[in-house]
């Protein structure tokens, strides 16, 4: 049975690190990839794969041929209909009662546990908050990401993700990727 995955570039079309959208869906086309769409300009692309393609041979094949494409190297996490479902439905806050720029989600390419963060003191950044999930951390930014102490305290020292890639997206455009990988 084909699988619908979406891929999830990490930090594309800011500064010189430009991939058209475009570009994206001919590049995906002609890995074999069907019914290929993209989702705004921030590196979200949606495909079907062929059988037996598994999440991580999807990553390693779009992460090559971004690189031969672009000459820079692209992480990207691809993740299923079903995984994207599952992290809506395990969302440790009221989602529906959050305006989707308060809510992110982090994914990471492998499973994290809380003790890469236990240096943070949770209670210096209330009412902001973080919970981890399956290979995705939850995000609660009531004031938005862009002037989130929590959000950069989380992203340093660079060195606590050392080998795992994450890439985050706003509860909106997670939302629409599930929405566009469900199972029709």
């Amino acid at each position: 049975m084909a699988t619908r995955y979406a891929a999830l570039l990490s930090a594309v079309n800011v500064g010189k690190r430009k991939v058209p959208m475009a570009q994206l869906r001919e590049l995906l086309a002609g890995l074999g990839y069907s019914d290929v769409q993209t989702y705004l300009a921030s590196g979200n692309a949606v495909f079907t794969a062929r059988d037996g393609e598994d999440e991580g041979a999807a990553s390693a094949r779009i992460e090559a041929a971004l690189e031969e494409e672009f000459g820079f190297s692209v992480p990207c996490l691809v993740r299923d209909g079903d995984y994207l479902a599952a992290v809506i439905k395990a969302c440790p806050f009221p989602a529906d009662d959050v305006a989707g720029k308060h809510l992110h989600a982090t994914f990471y390419s492998a499973e994290i546990g809380d003790e890469r963060y236990a240096d943070i003191d949770r209670a210096a950044f209330e009412p902001e908050e973080f919970r981890i999930g399956d290979r995705v951390m939850y995000l609660h930014l009531p004031g938005g990401i862009g002037r989130s102490a929590l959000a950069t305290a989380l992203s340093r020292p660079a060195s606590r993700l050392k080998g795992i890639t994450a890439t985050g997206r706003n509860w909106n455009t997670v939302k629409a990727l599930a929405g566009m990988t469900a199972h029709e």
